[in-house]
């Protein structure tokens, strides 16, 4: 055993020196690395670090032929890294990973012991978890670099797009270099942030919808900026790990949908191209539709929408914008150039996501500048806006002054016609609500009564017999519930017919309401079920003597033509609360009482109890009483 692992780490240690590893020199601070480092793809997400000492997962390694980006895959990737330092190079380096808006990047490190020290990096840890050192993208202090290379590795996912520009830094000149781009980007970040300052307080004048949607479109094209270069991670949000709300697929399509809504304002799509207002409206939907798909936990689908919804919104607002100059609206130049400017750089950018173009300096820098130059010409676009608003005010003025006496000699016409017809109306008015009183008299009717015996139907029992349970438990008084079945009843359809059957069930519900009591309820529950509710006091005695009744006065023969129609009648009885305390569970204790009178041989009653059987209700306190305390 000892000797097949000796034979394995050998041929793991020969595999590993297979790849040339990167001579590090003294001048090889801020150097891209990426042609020396080699791509394992791990279609199933399984592999870990101790998987990487296997032959076989080693010889998956290809080289990456200088590239940093392997686009929209749902797989995670893994980077292989070999440094050696020459003799005049220093022994320390930093590692820096330019793909910022990375979801997963986890790096392992030799610890020197044959082990490997797994880092946390990328949107899902917090910022300073993610980076040894302070700057908007990730730099990682690596081991001290000697003359024998150093082999470490990179694990990157990110089913949005997978970039991974690495370069290596001496920490002097990377401080330099951060120095210089910062004081770059801030000055990008201060025009943005000035432009949308002035026009929103031109929109808190003038209360305009087009600077009201420039003015968001501006502040969300921001804060992606600030997203995208690290700097919002490092000073906007650096205590958590980035949310899906300003992540790279819900901020582009919000900043998109925003411009959609600014391009239909500006433009005055709704009233002057109709077609193009629509299909604007649509792109709003696919870009929503990233959003929602991003939060419900799939980037994957929401990054290909990102890179597909461009296709339809940005020629059809570029068209739109091409008409309206054609037409003479001046505005929409000063829109085609602009967004025409940021259409360039977002195309980059989604074929920098794809990984059809290779992540750099340029594809980093163009969207800020577009998105600098846009907000500046469509500034100028609402400017301009404005003095149409004006003319087009005062024109609308003029015409209103002109209407006005129109209108002042049509009102006096129209009120005198007005008062007739509201004379009309109002008589009217009070015969239909008659009509409609009488009609919904009728419907509630209905809604509670059967239709054929005029009984309360089994909605307006358990209504009402929820009730008298409340005032029953007041009065701590009882409720017996009769659920009475026709026996026999069948053959009275089979043989006469329904008629016959509709005549038997009108009288037996005659019969049932002159046995009761006044302040009793009877029911049809439907078919041959009936249904009492018996209140008051000495609920139990009543409920047998009327049920006693009800089995002799029920059994008399009912002339249909000339026949003699019979049938016996079974009765389940249950009690409140006894035997049960809500409706549902004293409704099956009823009908388990009727089905064993039925079992006896009809034409009889049984109150539930009687043979010493527990309600549902009694079995469940039963078995409360039975749990143990815990105080013993």
């Amino acid at each position: 055993m000892q000797r097949r692992r000796f034979l394995l780490c050998l041929l793991c240690c020969l595999l590993c020196q297979q790849a040339q590893a990167l001579l590090l020199s003294a001048a090889s601070s801020g150097q891209s690395i990426n042609t020396q480092v080699e791509l394992l793809e791990d279609t199933t997400g399984t592999l870990s670090i101790a998987d990487m000492a296997s032959p076989e997962v080693q010889q998956r390694f290809v080289p990456s032929s200088s590239s940093a980006s392997v686009g929209l895959s749902r797989s995670a990737w893994w980077i292989k890294i070999s440094l050696q330092r020459a003799a005049d190079a220093p022994a320390q380096w930093w590692l820096e990973n330019g793909g910022i808006t990375i979801m997963d990047l986890r790096l392992y490190l030799p610890d020197g012991k044959g082990g490997w020290i797994e880092r946390l990096s990328g949107e899902q840890v917090p910022y300073a978890v993610g980076r040894d050192h302070e700057y908007r993208r990730q730099v990682f202090r690596l081991p001290l670099l000697d003359e024998q290379p150093l082999t470490l590795y990179l694990r990157s996912y990110d089913p949005r797009g997978n970039s991974f520009p690495l370069k290596v830094w001496q920490l002097s000149d990377l401080n330099q270099y951060a120095a210089t781009e910062n004081l770059g980007l801030g000055l990008l970040y201060g025009i943005i942030l000035a432009l949308m300052l002035y026009n929103l307080f031109i929109l808190i004048s003038l209360r305009d919808a087009a600077y009201f949607w420039y003015v968001l479109a501006t502040g969300c094209a921001l804060t992606f900026i600030l997203s995208m270069s690290g700097h919002g991670f490092q000073y906007l949000w650096p205590e958590q790990a980035v949310p899906f709300w300003i992540d790279r697929i819900t901020l582009p399509a919000l900043w998109a949908i925003l411009v959609m809504r600014f391009t239909q304002e500006l433009l005055y799509t709704r009233d002057s191209l109709r077609w193009g207002h629509w299909l604007l409206n649509l792109g709003c939907l696919l870009y929503a539709s990233a959003i929602l798909i991003n939060a419900f936990g799939y980037p994957h689908t929401g990054a290909v929408i990102i890179a597909l919804a461009p296709i339809l919104s940005m020629p059809v607002a570029l068209i739109c914008a091409a008409i309206r100059m054609r037409q003479g609206f001046f505005p929409a130049r000063l829109y085609l150039i602009g967004y025409g400017t940021v259409l360039v750089s977002t195309a980059v950018l989604v074929m920098r996501a794809a990984g059809i173009i290779q992540p750099g300096p340029f594809t980093a820098y163009l969207y800020p500048l577009a998105i600098a130059a846009e907000s500046i010409l469509f500034s100028f676009a609402l400017a301009y806006r404005i003095q149409i608003l004006k003319q087009e005010k005062a024109a609308a003025l003029e015409q209103a002054d002109c209407e006005k006496s129109a209108r002042l000699e049509q009102m006096q016409h129209f009120a005198e016609e007005l008062q007739a017809a509201v004379d009309s109306r109002t008589t009217e008015l009070a015969s239909a609500n008659q009509r409609l009183s009488l009609r919904e008299q009728e419907l509630q009717h209905a809604a509670w009564h059967d239709p054929l015996t005029d009984l309360p139907n089994r909605r307006y029992l358990i209504e009402h017999t929820e009730a008298q349970m409340a005032d029953a438990t007041r009065r701590q008084e009882s409720l017996a519930l009769l659920l009475i079945d026709l026996d026999h009843f069948k053959p009275i359809n089979d043989t006469y017919g329904h008629d016959a059957g509709d005549v038997m069930l009108r009288t037996e519900a005659l019969r049932l309401r002159q046995v009761v009591r006044s302040h009793d309820m009877v029911a049809r529950l439907g078919g041959d079920e009936f249904a009492v509710l018996i209140s008051g006091p000495n609920a139990q005695e009543h409920a047998v003597e009327i049920a006693e009744r009800l089995i002799s006065e029920l059994a008399q023969p009912v002339t249909y033509h000339d026949h003699q129609l019979r049938v016996s009648i079974s009765i389940g009885i249950a009690l409140f609360p006894q035997q049960a305390r809500l409706f549902n569970a004293l409704y099956r204790t009823a009908d388990l009482a009727l089905y064993k009178a039925k079992s006896a041989g009809r034409s009889s009653y049984r109150l539930f109890g009687d043979d010493g059987e527990l309600s549902s209700d009694a079995c469940l306190q039963l078995d409360l009483l039975k749990v143990p305390s815990g105080l013993l």
